[in-house]
């Protein structure tokens, strides 16, 4: 028989402490029904309450519970390659710890990808039940990466879903340091499935996600998997040079013909206006470089501080 668990679940847990033995109840409920080869993996991302000590306290009544303590907060994308770094399921279950992600879902899931030869299934949620920033952020963010990058964004497919031990070693062998699971997936490619999924109310707490990390998040995405910034600056840069040589046409006819040379005011605010421009450019061009230069530091992309349970 395979030493290796059928099924792996990760989850990153961060401001959790009150959800993870709900959490845990709730996964070996419904992942019991399916087998009894599974394994929990919960990544402790720098939490600053108590929820490493929730996570040791299910480790020590279950030794099918791996816990994983990151020595800071990495970021929940990265808090999840350590996950699965650690899984070593046959399929691997993907899934949020605040139990919006229902695990009751993970059996339809799994039978959805054998009964159709998918490499991975992903949970599409029917009824949204975030709160108002979250949902609008998504849609904004979705919109804008569709139009920067070319690519297809579904703001009802987050990471929940089961993937296949190919789609998740393929994961594991990107390196890239600005991680998005969702964006790496896509390039990924295999063959993926989409299964509607009802979508419950956060169980305790709210999202530690703000404007300013989903901003920066997003951003940040953005920017690791599309160029079209950098092209955006060239058409830009070419319609300047052109409205500038509009201008000093008009004043050289300007001059030949009235012997005044009018128009300084919007001489002077179309310098202020390129000047302005052109610290928007070279901002641009400096957040790639900053991309790069993270990057070839070639830095870990998470340090882990403690595992309970792993091998």
């Amino acid at each position: 028989m395979n030493d290796e668990p059928l099924i792996s679940i990760v989850s990153p847990v961060y401001k959790a402490e009150k959800i993870v033995q709900e959490l845990v109840r709730r996964i070996v409920s419904s992942v019991e029904t399916i087998t009894n080869n599974y394994e929990i993996v919960l990544v402790c991302d720098g939490s600053p309450d108590d929820s490493w000590n929730a996570i040791k306290h299910e480790c020590n009544k279950n030794k099918k519970i791996i816990g994983v303590n990151l020595s800071r907060n990495f970021g929940q994308h990265y808090a999840l390659s350590a996950g699965l770094n650690m899984a070593k399921g046959n399929w691997v279950v993907v899934m949020d710890c605040d139990l919006q992600d229902r695990p009751e879902e993970i059996a339809g899931m799994l039978k959805q990808a054998q009964d159709n030869d998918f490499d991975a299934v992903v949970a599409k949620r029917t009824a949204r039940k975030d709160g108002f920033v979250k949902r609008m952020s998504s849609v904004c963010y979705n919109r804008v990466y569709q139009w920067l990058s070319g690519m297809s964004a579904d703001n009802s497919i987050a990471n929940f879903g089961i993937y296949n031990r190919k789609v998740v070693s393929a994961f594991c062998e990107m390196k890239d340091v600005s991680r998005s699971f969702q964006s790496l997936l896509a390039y990924l490619g295999f063959n993926i499935g989409v299964v509607e999924v009802e979508h419950s109310q956060r169980y305790e707490g709210k999202s530690s996600y703000s404007w300013r990390k989903l901003f920066a998040l997003s951003s940040d995405i953005i920017l690791a998997n599309s160029n079209k910034p950098l092209m955006l600056t060239i058409r830009l840069g070419l319609i300047i040079t052109i409205l500038a040589v509009l201008m000093v046409l008009y004043n050289l006819i300007a001059y030949l013909t009235s012997d005044v040379l009018p128009g300084f005011s919007a001489t002077i605010i179309s310098i202020w206006f390129v000047g302005g421009l052109n610290v928007f450019v070279l901002g641009i061009f400096g957040l790639y470089l900053d991309k790069i230069f993270n990057q070839v530091k070639n830095r870990p992309l998470y340090i882990i501080s403690e595992v309970i349970n792993g091998k």
